[in-house]
């Protein structure tokens, strides 16, 4: 399986899992929410979404009441089908989900990888968020080496651009830190706080600001986008 084709099943899954969808909503929620899929075609997905049904993972269920499928058959039209994520296609999900292999950490499944963060556990989202880090150093550290050796022969605008996209890498590599001391932060004080007899509203909630990482407050801009090609 290509690497685009294993991001393109753990998103889909992860979507389903939500809730079922019909092939137009989920390539719409494909465009829309993750970044990495702007330019998806259904075209693309179709393939997918049939091995995902020939493995078991999915079901596919009529879209519309039974007289209405009848009607867009003898119109010559398609009638809709509904996907579904089925009990395997949810053990499956939870695999993928637990990976922290090093191409989760790639630019275009970290993306992808993040979207999912709230159904991920904390230890995998730590793993996961300081692979990232680990290997936007490396290549910060090369664009600097590269950008020493070449500075003088390189035009005004040239070199204006490997400054952008050195400080495009900088900016996420601030962000990753926020992230990753905002999870410390939580399991810290998950560990050392001592369970109350009887929680209430304000320590449930508390609970499950923990649970999700806590995410840091941005002030002064919006955190980067882990697609963005410029962060290559």
């Amino acid at each position: 399986m290509s690497r685009r084709s294993g991001i393109l099943e753990f998103a889909v899954l992860g979507l389903l899992r939500e809730s079922p969808m019909h092939g137009y909503e989920l390539r719409k929620r494909l465009n829309t929410s993750l970044g990495v899929f702007r330019a998806f075609s259904y075209g693309s997905l179709y393939p997918c979404l049939k091995t995902l049904v020939a493995n078991g993972w999915l079901i596919e269920e009529p879209g519309s009441a039974p007289e209405e499928a009848l009607a867009a058959t003898l119109a010559g039209r398609r009638a809709k089908i509904v996907y579904r994520l089925t009990a395997e296609g949810k053990e499956r999900f939870e695999e993928l989900l637990s990976h922290t292999g090093p191409d989760t950490w790639e630019d275009e499944h970290f993306g992808v990888r993040f979207a999912f963060f709230g159904q991920t556990s904390r230890d995998v989202r730590m793993r996961v968020l300081e692979g990232r880090r680990s290997r936007l150093e490396e290549r910060l550290e090369k664009m600097r080496a590269s950008l020493a050796r070449t500075r003088e022969r390189l035009d005004d605008y040239t070199l204006e651009l490997q400054r952008h996209g050195m400080e495009s890498v900088e900016r996420e590599v601030r962000w990753l830190n926020e992230l990753i001391e905002s999870e410390r932060a939580g399991r810290d004080q998950r560990n050392g706080a001592a369970e109350p007899e009887s929680p209430g509203p304000q320590a449930r909630k508390q609970d499950r600001s923990e649970e999700t990482g806590g995410l840091p407050r941005h002030r002064g801009g919006s955190r980067p986008d882990p697609s963005d090609d410029t962060a290559k």
